[in-house]
Protein backbone atom coordinates (compact mmCIF):
# COMPACT_ATOMS: atom_id res chain seq x y z
CA UNK A 1 0.00 0.00 0.00
CA UNK A 2 1.56 3.39 -1.09
CA UNK A 3 1.78 6.38 1.08
CA UNK A 4 -0.67 8.17 -1.44
CA UNK A 5 -2.92 5.28 -1.14
CA UNK A 6 -3.25 5.51 3.07
CA UNK A 7 -2.09 9.65 3.69
CA UNK A 8 -2.95 8.35 7.69
CA UNK A 9 -0.30 5.87 7.25
CA UNK A 10 2.14 8.91 6.36
CA UNK A 11 0.87 10.59 9.04
CA UNK A 12 0.94 8.19 12.11
CA UNK A 13 4.92 7.84 10.23
CA UNK A 14 5.96 11.72 11.14
CA UNK A 15 4.31 11.06 14.89
CA UNK A 16 6.88 8.25 15.06
CA UNK A 17 9.60 8.57 17.69
CA UNK A 18 12.54 6.86 19.14
CA UNK A 19 13.42 7.75 22.74
CA UNK A 20 16.74 6.11 24.57
CA UNK A 21 16.25 5.08 28.33
CA UNK A 22 18.67 5.66 30.74
CA UNK A 23 19.41 2.05 30.19
CA UNK A 24 20.55 3.02 26.77
CA UNK A 25 17.95 0.97 25.24
CA UNK A 26 15.90 2.53 21.87
CA UNK A 27 11.99 2.27 22.21
CA UNK A 28 9.79 2.97 19.89
CA UNK A 29 6.75 5.72 20.75
CA UNK A 30 3.88 7.30 18.18
CA UNK A 31 2.88 10.76 19.52
CA UNK A 32 -0.81 11.03 20.10
CA UNK A 33 -2.90 12.96 17.89
CA UNK A 34 -4.47 16.25 18.61
CA UNK A 35 -7.76 14.98 18.25
CA UNK A 36 -7.45 12.09 20.83
CA UNK A 37 -6.00 14.22 23.14
CA UNK A 38 -9.08 16.53 22.89
CA UNK A 39 -11.56 13.62 22.62
CA UNK A 40 -9.85 12.71 25.95
CA UNK A 41 -10.31 15.68 27.58
CA UNK A 42 -13.59 16.32 26.80
CA UNK A 43 -14.53 12.67 28.04
CA UNK A 44 -13.11 13.32 31.39
CA UNK A 45 -13.98 16.94 31.57
CA UNK A 46 -17.98 15.42 31.23
CA UNK A 47 -17.11 12.71 33.97
CA UNK A 48 -16.30 15.44 36.63
CA UNK A 49 -19.33 17.83 35.36
CA UNK A 50 -21.24 14.75 36.14
CA UNK A 51 -19.92 13.62 39.72
CA UNK A 52 -19.79 17.24 40.67
CA UNK A 53 -23.26 17.62 39.53
CA UNK A 54 -24.69 14.27 41.73
CA UNK A 55 -22.52 15.44 44.86
CA UNK A 56 -23.59 18.50 44.67
CA UNK A 57 -27.92 17.39 44.14
CA UNK A 58 -27.22 15.37 47.06
CA UNK A 59 -25.60 18.40 49.27
CA UNK A 60 -28.48 19.98 48.32
CA UNK A 61 -30.66 17.25 49.27
CA UNK A 62 -29.25 17.28 52.70
CA UNK A 63 -29.39 20.90 53.34
CA UNK A 64 -32.58 20.58 52.54
CA UNK A 65 -33.36 17.98 54.82
CA UNK A 66 -32.24 20.40 57.44
CA UNK A 67 -34.92 22.93 57.23
CA UNK A 68 -37.33 20.43 57.07
CA UNK A 69 -36.67 18.68 60.11
CA UNK A 70 -37.92 22.24 61.79
CA UNK A 71 -34.29 23.53 62.98
CA UNK A 72 -34.09 27.41 63.73
CA UNK A 73 -31.49 29.08 61.20
CA UNK A 74 -28.99 29.60 64.13
CA UNK A 75 -29.03 25.88 64.27
CA UNK A 76 -28.47 25.03 60.82
CA UNK A 77 -26.41 27.71 60.08
CA UNK A 78 -23.32 25.64 60.92
CA UNK A 79 -23.99 22.63 59.23
CA UNK A 80 -25.28 24.96 55.68
CA UNK A 81 -21.46 26.61 56.21
CA UNK A 82 -19.81 23.04 56.69
CA UNK A 83 -21.71 22.02 53.50
CA UNK A 84 -19.83 24.61 51.92
CA UNK A 85 -16.68 23.63 52.57
CA UNK A 86 -17.03 20.55 52.01
CA UNK A 87 -18.32 21.13 48.44
CA UNK A 88 -15.16 23.35 47.85
CA UNK A 89 -12.66 21.09 48.83
CA UNK A 90 -14.48 18.12 46.91
CA UNK A 91 -14.44 20.13 43.75
CA UNK A 92 -10.76 21.24 44.48
CA UNK A 93 -9.94 17.80 44.80
CA UNK A 94 -12.17 16.07 41.97
CA UNK A 95 -10.29 18.81 39.89
CA UNK A 96 -7.31 18.30 40.25
CA UNK A 97 -7.08 14.85 42.31
CA UNK A 98 -8.94 13.25 39.41
CA UNK A 99 -5.82 13.54 36.73
CA UNK A 100 -3.09 13.15 39.24
CA UNK A 101 -4.10 10.01 41.03
CA UNK A 102 -4.92 8.16 37.71
CA UNK A 103 -2.08 9.28 35.30
CA UNK A 104 0.28 7.98 39.19
CA UNK A 105 -1.32 4.56 38.57
CA UNK A 106 0.53 1.71 36.23
CA UNK A 107 -1.71 2.78 32.75
CA UNK A 108 -0.59 6.67 33.42
CA UNK A 109 -3.96 7.76 32.17
CA UNK A 110 -7.13 8.63 32.99
CA UNK A 111 -10.55 7.07 32.32
CA UNK A 112 -10.47 9.88 28.93
CA UNK A 113 -6.91 8.58 27.81
CA UNK A 114 -7.72 5.37 28.35
CA UNK A 115 -10.71 5.15 25.99
CA UNK A 116 -8.69 7.02 23.22
CA UNK A 117 -5.78 4.70 23.44
CA UNK A 118 -3.41 7.55 24.71
CA UNK A 119 -1.05 7.63 28.40
CA UNK A 120 1.32 10.15 29.42
CA UNK A 121 4.30 9.01 29.68
CA UNK A 122 7.98 10.50 30.34
CA UNK A 123 10.18 12.31 26.94
CA UNK A 124 13.34 10.73 28.40
CA UNK A 125 12.26 7.15 28.37
CA UNK A 126 12.35 6.68 32.10
CA UNK A 127 9.28 6.22 34.62
CA UNK A 128 6.55 8.26 34.65
CA UNK A 129 7.73 10.05 38.48
CA UNK A 130 4.92 11.57 40.55
CA UNK A 131 6.66 15.01 40.81
CA UNK A 132 5.83 15.47 36.89
CA UNK A 133 2.68 14.33 37.15
CA UNK A 134 1.62 17.17 39.74
CA UNK A 135 3.56 19.85 37.78
CA UNK A 136 1.86 18.80 34.60
CA UNK A 137 -1.58 19.21 36.25
CA UNK A 138 -0.85 21.77 38.33
CA UNK A 139 -0.25 23.78 35.16
CA UNK A 140 -3.82 22.86 33.58
CA UNK A 141 -5.51 25.68 36.23
CA UNK A 142 -3.07 28.05 34.62
CA UNK A 143 -3.96 27.36 31.06
CA UNK A 144 -7.43 26.76 31.37
CA UNK A 145 -9.45 27.18 34.62
CA UNK A 146 -8.74 30.47 35.74
CA UNK A 147 -9.02 32.38 32.57
CA UNK A 148 -11.97 30.22 31.24
CA UNK A 149 -13.80 31.37 35.18
CA UNK A 150 -12.16 34.88 35.24
CA UNK A 151 -14.61 35.02 31.76
CA UNK A 152 -17.46 33.15 32.76
CA UNK A 153 -17.73 35.28 35.97
CA UNK A 154 -17.25 38.89 34.08
CA UNK A 155 -20.59 40.51 33.36
CA UNK A 156 -21.43 40.41 29.71
CA UNK A 157 -19.55 43.32 27.67
CA UNK A 158 -17.80 44.59 31.31
CA UNK A 159 -14.35 42.84 30.94
CA UNK A 160 -12.72 45.32 28.76
CA UNK A 161 -9.17 45.35 28.57
CA UNK A 162 -8.58 42.36 31.59
CA UNK A 163 -11.17 40.51 29.51
CA UNK A 164 -9.46 40.59 26.39
CA UNK A 165 -6.08 39.28 28.05
CA UNK A 166 -7.66 36.54 29.61
CA UNK A 167 -9.01 35.53 26.36
CA UNK A 168 -5.33 36.00 24.68
CA UNK A 169 -4.11 34.21 27.63
CA UNK A 170 -6.79 31.38 27.09
CA UNK A 171 -5.99 31.09 22.69
CA UNK A 172 -2.65 30.98 23.57
CA UNK A 173 -2.68 27.80 26.07
CA UNK A 174 -5.51 26.49 24.02
CA UNK A 175 -3.28 26.53 20.90
CA UNK A 176 0.07 26.17 22.24
CA UNK A 177 -0.41 22.28 20.95
CA UNK A 178 -0.66 23.25 17.54
CA UNK A 179 2.76 25.22 17.34
CA UNK A 180 5.04 22.09 18.21
CA UNK A 181 5.92 18.93 16.35
CA UNK A 182 5.20 16.72 19.35
CA UNK A 183 1.76 18.60 20.03
CA UNK A 184 2.35 18.91 23.54
CA UNK A 185 0.79 21.28 25.80
CA UNK A 186 2.92 23.81 28.14
CA UNK A 187 1.85 21.69 31.49
CA UNK A 188 3.81 19.02 29.13
CA UNK A 189 6.48 21.28 28.11
CA UNK A 190 7.38 22.21 32.19
CA UNK A 191 6.92 18.81 33.37
CA UNK A 192 9.21 16.41 30.76
CA UNK A 193 6.13 13.78 29.76
CA UNK A 194 3.96 13.85 26.31
CA UNK A 195 0.79 11.39 25.32
CA UNK A 196 1.89 8.79 23.39
CA UNK A 197 -0.08 6.06 21.78
CA UNK A 198 -1.05 3.25 24.05
CA UNK A 199 -2.34 0.10 21.71
CA UNK A 200 -5.32 -2.29 23.50
CA UNK A 201 -4.21 -5.01 21.34
CA UNK A 202 -4.29 -8.22 23.57
CA UNK A 203 -1.10 -9.00 25.20
CA UNK A 204 -1.94 -13.05 24.22
CA UNK A 205 -2.43 -11.57 20.24
CA UNK A 206 1.03 -10.24 20.36
CA UNK A 207 3.30 -13.17 22.10
CA UNK A 208 2.95 -16.24 24.15
CA UNK A 209 3.31 -16.36 28.17
CA UNK A 210 2.05 -20.08 28.02
CA UNK A 211 4.57 -23.26 26.55
CA UNK A 212 7.41 -23.03 24.94
CA UNK A 213 7.86 -19.14 25.84
CA UNK A 214 6.86 -20.33 30.17
CA UNK A 215 9.16 -23.17 29.77
CA UNK A 216 11.91 -20.93 28.29
CA UNK A 217 12.56 -23.54 25.08
CA UNK A 218 13.89 -22.00 22.00
CA UNK A 219 11.67 -23.17 18.64
CA UNK A 220 15.23 -21.53 16.88
CA UNK A 221 18.24 -23.31 18.48
CA UNK A 222 16.46 -25.85 21.23
CA UNK A 223 18.10 -23.98 24.29
CA UNK A 224 16.20 -23.87 27.45
CA UNK A 225 16.04 -20.98 29.50
CA UNK A 226 14.90 -21.37 33.09
CA UNK A 227 16.19 -17.73 35.51
CA UNK A 228 16.43 -17.92 38.84
CA UNK A 229 14.50 -16.53 41.43
CA UNK A 230 17.56 -13.69 42.13
CA UNK A 231 17.41 -13.24 38.49
CA UNK A 232 13.91 -12.44 38.11
CA UNK A 233 13.40 -10.29 41.15
CA UNK A 234 15.83 -7.49 39.64
CA UNK A 235 13.05 -6.42 37.78
CA UNK A 236 9.29 -5.10 38.14
CA UNK A 237 6.22 -4.01 36.55
CA UNK A 238 7.52 -1.01 34.61
CA UNK A 239 10.50 -2.91 33.32
CA UNK A 240 7.89 -5.66 32.27
CA UNK A 241 5.68 -3.18 30.45
CA UNK A 242 8.98 -1.73 28.71
CA UNK A 243 9.70 -5.91 27.70
CA UNK A 244 6.79 -6.15 26.49
CA UNK A 245 6.42 -3.10 23.82
CA UNK A 246 9.91 -4.45 22.68
CA UNK A 247 8.57 -7.74 21.98
CA UNK A 248 5.23 -6.56 20.51
CA UNK A 249 7.05 -4.30 18.20
CA UNK A 250 10.05 -6.69 17.51
CA UNK A 251 12.42 -4.50 15.95
CA UNK A 252 15.60 -6.57 15.60
CA UNK A 253 17.68 -3.52 17.05
CA UNK A 254 15.57 -3.07 20.04
CA UNK A 255 15.26 -6.73 20.83
CA UNK A 256 19.51 -7.12 20.71
CA UNK A 257 19.99 -4.16 22.87
CA UNK A 258 17.45 -5.07 25.69
CA UNK A 259 18.53 -8.74 25.38
CA UNK A 260 22.54 -6.66 26.11
CA UNK A 261 21.04 -5.16 28.99
CA UNK A 262 19.32 -8.10 31.11
CA UNK A 263 22.04 -10.02 30.15
CA UNK A 264 24.57 -7.64 31.80
CA UNK A 265 22.04 -7.62 34.63
CA UNK A 266 21.87 -11.09 35.48
CA UNK A 267 24.69 -12.09 34.77
CA UNK A 268 24.21 -14.36 31.90
CA UNK A 269 26.02 -14.55 28.76
CA UNK A 270 23.84 -17.09 26.03
CA UNK A 271 25.64 -15.41 22.75
CA UNK A 272 23.63 -13.76 19.99
CA UNK A 273 21.24 -15.35 17.49
CA UNK A 274 18.49 -16.23 19.63
CA UNK A 275 17.46 -12.96 21.55
CA UNK A 276 14.01 -13.11 20.64
CA UNK A 277 13.53 -16.93 22.30
CA UNK A 278 15.25 -15.64 25.38
CA UNK A 279 13.18 -12.41 25.95
CA UNK A 280 10.02 -14.24 25.40
CA UNK A 281 10.88 -16.98 28.26
CA UNK A 282 12.14 -14.24 30.13
CA UNK A 283 9.02 -11.82 30.06
CA UNK A 284 6.69 -14.94 30.58
CA UNK A 285 8.24 -16.31 33.67
CA UNK A 286 9.17 -12.76 34.91
CA UNK A 287 5.45 -11.86 34.89
CA UNK A 288 4.40 -14.94 35.91
CA UNK A 289 6.76 -14.20 39.41
CA UNK A 290 4.96 -10.87 39.59
CA UNK A 291 1.34 -11.83 39.30
CA UNK A 292 2.28 -14.77 42.43
CA UNK A 293 3.60 -11.94 44.38
CA UNK A 294 0.61 -9.81 43.68
CA UNK A 295 -1.81 -12.86 44.63
CA UNK A 296 0.12 -12.40 48.22
CA UNK A 297 -0.37 -8.84 48.57
CA UNK A 298 3.45 -7.98 47.04
CA UNK A 299 3.99 -5.57 44.38
CA UNK A 300 7.05 -4.58 42.46
CA UNK A 301 6.62 -1.22 40.97
CA UNK A 302 10.16 -0.96 39.34
CA UNK A 303 14.01 -2.50 39.85
CA UNK A 304 14.09 0.74 42.23
CA UNK A 305 11.33 -0.62 44.71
Amino acid sequence: MSVQAAPHLAHRARRRRDVVTPEGIALPFTVASRSARAGALLIDLTLIFVTSVVVTLALIWIAGGLFRTGGVAGDTSGAIEFIAVFWTLFWFLLWNGYFMIMEMGPRGATFGKRAAGIRVASREGGRLTPEAVVARNLLRDIELFLPFVFLMSAPSGETGAAGIAAAAWFLVFLLFPFFNRDALRAGDLIAGTWVVEAPRAALAGALSTEGAAREGASALTGAEYRFGEAELAIYGEYELQTLERVLRDGRPEALESVHQAICRKIGWNPGSGDERAFLEAFYAQLRARLESDMRFGKRKADKFS
